[in-house]
C-alpha cells in the first residue's frame, strides 16, 4: 500500500525502513506536518501516517478523501488531533499504536521528578563551572511521599508501580481502572487526589472532559508546593493558570514533556530564532520548571514497536487479516 508520512524525522525513516522489510509497502516521507497547506502531498496515497501535532480536522480529512486516502495511521497512542466523527462520515478508517512502550513514558516521568527534586540539571551546570556549593540544591526523600496518578492505563499503571517500589503512597484516579490496578493501588476521586498528593502525574488521554483538567480551581485545592508532571497531552494543563500558581508558590515544581501550543515549537530546531510564544518563554524563567520537547516516547524499543505496529495496521487493513487497532468516533466523545 502507498503510505505518505508527515512530520517525519530521520529516526522515523530508519525505523520504518527496517520494519517494512516484512511488509513491502511503498513509503514516502515528508518532514512537513500535515495541514490544509500540505494535504496535497497525500494525493494518490491510500494511507497517510501522522504524528501528535499533525492537523486532521474536517477540511483536511475531506481533502484526503478526495485524494484517495482510505486509512490514517497514527504512530502514537493519542488521537485528539483527529476529527473522528468526520473521518467516520467520510469513510476513512483510523488506527493507532495503543502501547508502543509504556515503560518509556513512565520512566521519563520519573526522570522529570528526580531532576526537579534533586536539581541535577542545575548541579551539572554548576560543577562544570567549578562551583561545588550545595546551596539551592536541597531536595526531599521520595520515599513516604504521596503520589497521585491521574489515568491508569498501561503507562499510568507502570508509573504507579515504579513510584510504589520507591516507597511512595500511590493514589490513582481513573473510573475505568482495571481490576489489577484496583487490587494494587488506592483508588480515589480526582478531587481527593489533588488535595492529598505531594506529586501529581498525568497519564490520561486528551478528551473534552480532560481539556484543562489542571486549571486555576484545581491548583488552588492542591497541597501548597505540589509538584505537577505532565507527559500526556499539553492541553490537559491550563498553562496560564500554572504560571500564576508558580508565582504564588502554590505550585512548587512543574515538569512538562508536552505543552499546549507545542505544535509550533516541538520537534524543530529553533535555536537560531526568536521564539514568539510569550507564555512558553515565561515558563522558562522559573527555576522550578523543567521542560523537555515531547521526548518521553523516544527510546529504541518504542520506535521499533511504533513502526512494527503501524505497518501491521496498514497490512491488516489492506489484507483484511491480522490485528487492527482501530479508533472509532465514540472515543472522541468519551
Amino acid at each position: 500500500m502507498k503510505i505518505a508520512f508527515f512530520s517525519s524525522k530521520s529516526y522515523d525513516q530508519q525505523s520504518f525502513a527496517h520494519a517494512n522489510a516484512g511488509h513491502a509497502h511503498e513509503m514516502t516521507f515528508h518532514e512537513v506536518p500535515l495541514s490544509t497547506n500540505t494535504v496535497a502531498l497525500a494525493e494518490g496515497y491510500g494511507a497517510v501516517c501522522v504524528f501528535v501535532n499533525d492537523v486532521l480536522n474536517r477540511e483536511v480529512l475531506e481533502a484526503l478523501q478526495a485524494g484517495g486516502t482510505k486509512l490514517i495511521v497514527l504512530r502514537c497512542a493519542g488521537f485528539n488531533n483527529v476529527d473522528l466523527v468526520a473521518a467516520e462520515e467520510l469513510g476513512i478508517q483510523v488506527a493507532r499504536v495503543p502501547a508502543y512502550s509504556p515503560h518509556a513514558v513512565a520512566e521519563h516521568a520519573l526522570a522529570l521528578i528526580l531532576t526537579l527534586n534533586r536539581k541535577t540539571h542545575r548541579a551539572y551546570n554548576r560543577v562544570r563551572e567549578g562551583n561545588f556549593a550545595l546551596d539551592g540544591l536541597l531536595g526531599f526523600d521520595l520515599a513516604g511521599k504521596t503520589v497521585g496518578v491521574v489515568g491508569a492505563g498501561k503507562i499510568g499503571e507502570i508509573f504507579a508501580k515504579i513510584m510504589q517500589a520507591i516507597g511512595c503512597e500511590v493514589l490513582v484516579s481513573d473510573p475505568g481502572a482495571s481490576a489489577a490496578v484496583r487490587n494494587n493501588f488506592t483508588i480515589v476521586e480526582f478531587s481527593d487526589l489533588v488535595q492529598r498528593a505531594d506529586i501529581i502525574s498525568l497519564h490520561c488521554p486528551l478528551t473534552p472532559n480532560t481539556h484543562h483538567l489542571i486549571n486555576a480551581d484545581v491548583l488552588a485545592h492542591c497541597k501548597r508546593g505540589v509538584m505537577l508532571i505532565n507527559t500526556s497531552r499539553g492541553k490537559m494543563v491550563d498553562t496560564k493558570a500554572a504560571i500564576q500558581a508558580l508565582k504564588s508558590g502554590q505550585l512548587g515544581a512543574l515538569g512538562l514533556d508536552v505543552y499546549e501550543e507545542e505544535g509550533d515549537l516541538f520537534f524543530s530546531d529553533l535555536s537560531s530564532e526568536v521564539i514568539q510564544d510569550d507564555v512558553f518563554m515565561r515558563l522558562l524563567t522559573f527555576p522550578n520548571v523543567l521542560i523537555t520537547g515531547h521526548q518521553g516516547f523516544f527510546t529504541r524499543e518504542a520506535l521499533r514497536n511504533i513502526a512494527d505496529t503501524t505497518l501491521g495496521n496498514v497490512t491488516a487493513f489492506a489484507s483484511g487479516k491480522g490485528e487492527f487497532f482501530a479508533v472509532t468516533s465514540d472515543k472522541a466523545l468519551a
